[in-house]
């Protein structure tokens, strides 16, 4: 084998697993849906200058894609790659597909150079084979793991099941569930925003203890059919649907959609009590009680949330009676995900008083309205809240507060520019300084934003920097939502 020979094939391995490196990239980011990749990735552009174009450039640039590759293509895949805020995981199932694409490249150019037929080795079908071959294990794998996670859920013969959906508050109103379930019985919850069927699956193999009384799960969805699937799996005794709205328009294209894909979760099998947001719905069922309008004398400011609760319906309290609660957790919206936890804690057996307490030791949920006091400055992190309502109480909030307001935000994702534009009439009202942390929204925000101080950051990886020279002591910093850069 000659020297250039040997060049062309080291380059042509190392080209294939950088495409494969950026696909599976993207592939985890949009939960291995190909066509979400494809049709519905936020910066489609990505795809033509780190895909696309070096592809071409393979097939048509001969013996000097070479030099392009080595000078061009790898820098900047390299670089696109160190500023992502969201890098690839590596899981088992990406080092499977990692592993099956170069045995199958190192193959084919084995092959090629063999028969020394070849002008160019393949791209394309390396990484399709090794698409097609590594999504055809991780499906046999899924119904393996399926099947025993099921199995494991079926042992618990006791366990109670607890499953909430919703657009907004889902993971607020599973924490809170599973804070004042905890005073009585022995309480698992699925961590972070866990919420797909591998994603559960997973957990209930890898983390649900064998002594659980109560699991405490969330639900999200994609796609039409993802709330069934995760409630036929899990069958749970009570569900819980949080409010929805305008969330995820690109994938369900319409409100109707996502209240008929949230619906889903009625469908158990083993249903025994459902507690329903009126947004969602106000057909009367036999075993739905609706929640988010028995919520009266609401005091939400800086230091914490009183407010009284008036839980109709429920199998444990009289219709005059009510509860007088107050917790630390900040945000006025947080009262109906908090009335939602009470309904679930008083039909699984939890008395007035240890509700009471039980609230007013509820812990702030990381990321939501989370507040942070340092260095002179009040934060607030509300950076894993995507939705308007729970937005424009962190703006409220902060008009509470004396000194400057500074707001750090991408607008909301995934939503309409209505809602948008509703938000940014907010901003304008109270805050001194706005910085823009992605392009998703940056024209719109441009072109309507009139705050003292406008900033409009296309890298976030210069947030840090700008915080430093934009702010001080004194100020209040509320980080509303927050979208990766590849949105």
């Amino acid at each position: 084998m000659d020297y250039m020979a040997l060049t062309l094939f080291l380059t042509n391995v190392l080209f294939v697993t950088t495409l494969g490196w950026y696909l599976i990239t993207n592939l985890q980011w949009y939960d291995y849906k190909i066509q979400r990749v494809v049709l519905n990735h936020h910066k489609r552009w990505w795809h033509v200058v780190y895909f696309l174009i070096p592809f071409i450039a393979y097939y048509t640039t001969g013996k000097y894609f070479v030099i392009f590759f080595y000078l061009v293509v790898l820098p900047a895949l390299f670089l696109w790659n160190k500023k992502l805020d969201k890098q690839l995981v590596l899981t088992w199932r990406v080092k499977r597909f990692l592993i099956l694409l170069v045995s199958v490249t190192l193959f084919s150019d084995a092959l090629c150079l063999i028969k020394q037929g070849c002008e160019v080795y393949g791209v394309l079908l390396p990484l399709v084979v090794a698409y097609i071959g590594s999504t055809l294990v991780e499906k046999f794998l899924f119904a393996t793991y399926k099947k025993e996670a099921k199995k494991h859920l079926q042992s618990m013969e006791n366990l109670q099941i607890v499953c909430i959906t919703g657009s907004y508050g889902k993971t607020s109103i599973k924490n809170f569930v599973a804070s004042i379930l905890a005073t009585k019985y022995k309480v698992y919850a699925t961590p972070r925003s866990v919420n797909t069927i591998g994603g559960i699956i997973r957990d209930v193999n890898e983390s649900l203890p064998a002594g659980t009384e109560v699991y405490v799960c969330e639900a999200g969805a994609r796609e039409m059919d993802d709330i069934r699937i995760i409630t036929e799996f899990l069958e749970p005794q009570t569900v819980v649907v949080a409010k929805v709205g305008l969330q995820h328009l690109e994938y369900f294209k319409n409100l109707q959609n996502i209240i008929a894909t949230k619906l889903q979760i009625m469908k158990s099998p083993r249903l025994e009590k459902a507690f329903i947001h009126t947004s969602v719905t106000d057909e009367p069922h036999d075993k739905v009680t609706f929640f988010g309008d028995n919520i009266k004398d609401i005091e939400a400011n800086l230091e914490g949330t009183s407010f009284t609760l008036h839980p109709q319906g429920t199998s444990h309290v009289n219709v005059d009676e009510e509860l007088k609660l107050h917790t630390i957790i900040l945000g006025e919206f947080q009262t109906m995900n908090i009335e939602a936890a009470v309904m679930v804690a008083k039909h699984l057996g939890l008395s007035d008083e240890e509700i009471t307490k039980a609230v007013a030791n509820l812990k702030p949920v990381e990321h939501r309205l989370q507040r942070i006091d340092a260095g002179g400055k009040i934060i607030l992190d509300d950076g894993y809240n995507g939705n308007i309502d729970g937005m424009l109480e962190g703006v409220r909030l902060c008009s509470l507060h004396n000194g400057r307001k500074v707001i750090i935000t991408p607008g909301l994702v995934e939503s309409s520019d209505e809602l948008n534009l509703q938000f940014i009439e907010a901003v304008n009202k109270v805050f001194d300084i706005a910085i823009v942390t992605s392009a998703l929204n940056s024209e719109l925000f441009d072109k309507n934003l009139t705050v003292h101080n406008k900033i409009i950051l296309k890298d976030k990886t210069k947030l840090t920097e700008v915080l430093g020279e934009q702010t001080r002591a004194g100020d209040i910093i509320l980080f509303a939502n927050d979208a990766p850069n590849f949105i």
